[in-house]
This record gives structure tokens, sequence and C-alpha cells, in this order.
């Protein structure tokens, strides 16, 4: 009578735990039918990452472990001895550039002077030639006309002599103001080669004084980013500064992370990617918040897999190959129905159980 007990109490446990696995099994199919869930996802969010411009010895670290800072505000402070030198330096060649063009300035407006006295000189010399030329013709025809009077003894002979000797005047006038306009067109060019020279050497000048600029302009921002400053709002992560330590240009230090933006990243199975589109609803499960259900929509999917943007992809081409369900991230973004208090509290990296609900 006992075993009857016992085998009926033991068949219906079998039938109630059978019922219950059917039902179970019948809601997780129904479930499925119409959802993709997932339990590989995390929270993200922008972690920007605080790297100098320049070198040096820090002076100053303003900021701890986990401050909240705004963008703008002074992270840490870098020596800057070096740079003021190299501010200095620069600003002594700008004023030696200035001075150089300012002297080559001086140089062409001589230079152009010199060319306007030597046009000036040509066009006199030019002058003066046909000024003597005129006297020349006139004493060649009172050498002529004299000649013929002093054969016919009508003159004597020093009147002829006279008349002789102011036509070769005249010619050796015509000669000498000829060498001398020869002269004043050489001097004219050679004032016009060295205007040439001045002017290239005035543009030399001006490069050579906009390359002292944009070094003064150089030198001031590398003054400027020895104070390193928040480019964003956000918290920090560890700082582990001190001062007195070298820190090189590109070197990442610490982060800053951006609490106001974050979205999960779910890794689906491929498998799973058939009936999923972008904007569809999402059920969202955060491991340190069991108790609250968050609220999200399919972002964007990603153009691969994410083996694919591993360190050393598999490469399938070797001849071993074992096929492997590969998955692809999703992002998924909360919408503006959830708590804001609550999505303060969430922290990057945080395990997330996520429901995709299907339409």
């Amino acid at each position: 009578m006992e075993n009857k007990k016992t085998n009926k109490k033991f068949t219906l446990i079998f039938i109630a735990f059978l019922v219950i696995g059917l039902t179970y099994g019948g809601y997780k199919y129904i479930h499925s039918l119409s959802h993709e869930t997932t339990d590989d996802a995390q929270l993200a969010k922008k972690m920007n990452p605080i790297i100098p411009r320049v070198g040096g010895y820090i002076t100053k670290v303003l900021v701890k472990d986990n401050d909240v800072v705004k963008k703008g505000d002074t992270l840490f402070v870098i020596d800057n001895s070096d740079y003021l030198v190299k501010v200095e330096e620069a600003k002594a060649a700008l004023l030696a550039a200035q001075s150089n063009l300012e002297v080559a300035k001086a140089d062409i407006g001589s230079a152009q002077a010199g060319v306007s006295v030597s046009d000036a000189n040509v066009q006199s010399a030019f002058g003066n030639i046909e000024t003597a030329k005129i006297r020349l013709r006139r004493a060649a025809a009172d050498y002529e006309r004299y000649s013929n009077l002093y054969k016919n003894h009508s003159i004597t002979k020093q009147q002829f002599e006279q008349a002789e000797a102011a036509k070769q005047e005249a010619e050796n006038q015509v000669k000498i103001l000829q060498e001398q306009q020869k002269a004043s067109s050489y001097q004219k060019s050679v004032a016009t080669s060295k205007s040439n020279v001045s002017s290239k050497q005035v543009l030399v000048a001006e490069a050579n004084v906009k390359k002292a600029q944009a070094a003064l302009e150089a030198a001031n921002l590398n003054l400027s980013y020895t104070v390193v400053t928040a480019s964003i709002d956000g918290q920090i992560s560890t700082v582990d500064l001190q001062p007195g330590q070298l820190v090189q240009p590109g070197q990442s230090l610490f982060y800053i992370v951006n609490n106001n933006e974050m979205w999960v990243v779910a890794n689906f199975k491929e498998t799973q990617l058939n009936k999923m589109r972008q904007g569809q609803k999402v059920k969202l499960k955060i491991d340190a918040f069991p108790g609250t259900d968050f609220e999200g929509e399919i972002s964007s999917f990603s153009p691969a897999t994410g083996s694919k943007f591993s360190l050393l992809p598999p490469d399938n081409a070797s001849g071993n190959f074992v096929k492997t369900v590969q998955r692809l991230p999703v992002r998924i973004n909360f919408t503006a129905n959830n708590d804001k208090e609550k999505l303060q509290l969430l922290r990057s990296g945080m395990n997330v159980d996520v429901d995709v609900i299907l339409n």
C-alpha cells in the first residue's frame, strides 16, 4: 500500500514537472517567434583619451580619480619654461625679418630713384645731341660757304680757319654727347637691374616675415598646449600622474568618460539577424539593476563581424577550417522613456540582457 502511495506521489510530481517544462518550453518557443535575445551585450560610452600635444615635466595636477569636469577645465600643467624661450626667440626672429623688409623697401626706393635719374640723363643727352647736330649742320654749311669764298679769295685765311675750327668743334661735341648718351643708357640698364633685384629682395623679405609670423604663432600654440584642459564634459578615469613626471606628446595618460551619451553594443549570432531591422524596440535588463527594465531601439548594424576587427582576423584559406557561428555587433540606443536618474548611474562596460521585439 505504501509503495502504491509513493508511486502515485512520484507520478504526480513527474506530471507536474512535465507540465511546467512543456509550458515553459512552449512559452520560450512562442516568445522566440517574435523576439531575439542575447546576453552578450555591454553598455558603451564615449571615452576621450587625454593626450598632451607637447612634452615636458608636469608642474601641477588639478584633478583626481573619478572627478567630474566641464569642458575647458584645467586638468594638469606642463612646465612652460622652454616654450617661453621659444616664443621670445620667435619674436626676435620676427623683428629681424621686419627690419630686413624695411631695408629691402628702402633699397627698392633708391633703385627706382636711380632708374628715374638715369632715364632723365638719357633724355637730356638725346636732346643735347639733337641740338649739337643742328649746330654741326650749320657749322658744316658755314664751312662749305667759307671754303668756296676762300678759294675765290673773297675772305681771309683767318676767317676760313675759324669756320673750319667751328665745324670740327661741332663734330667733336656730337661725338662726346653720343658717348654720354651710351653711358647714360648703360647706367639706366644697371639701375633697372638693381631695381628688379631689389623688388625680388622685397618679396623674399616679405616671405621671411610671414615665415617668422608663422613660427611665432606655432611657438604661442605650443606654449598654450602646456595647459591641458578637458575637451568635453565628463568624468575622469584613474589619474596616474605626479608633479615632476615627464610626459611625451602623443602619450595617452587617462580618459574622460562622457556620461551624457550612452548606448548598448549587443553581439548577436548571425543566425539571429534574419528578422532584425533598424528601429525595432528593445527591452534591456542590466545586471547592476535587476529589478529595472530599460527601453531602447536598434540604431545600426556593424559593417562586419567582430572577428574581422580583431588584431589577428581568422584566415580560413590555410586549409584548417572549423565553421563557427559569427557574431555581429548591433548598436542599441536608449529611448526617452527611461528614468534619467537611473541612466546617470549606468557605467560603461556593464553587462546587459537584450530582448529585441521583432515586428
